[in-house]
């Protein structure tokens, strides 16, 4: 199921886009840099839940 989505605004480190650019070149991973930084939070989240 798709959640509903909503846009937002964020400052990042000039590397760290720098990083998401190269692994948005290939799209058989990450569809575009939303879809990275989305998988990202993810996994984060997901790893606080075996700390918490």
């Amino acid at each position: 199921m798709n959640m509903p989505k909503k846009p937002i605004s964020a400052t990042i480190e000039i590397s760290l886009l720098d990083w998401i650019a190269r692994e948005c070149r290939d799209t058989t991973t990450y569809r575009n840099k939303s879809h990275l930084i989305e998988i990202a939070l993810q996994e984060l989240r997901s790893r606080g839940k075996d700390h918490g």
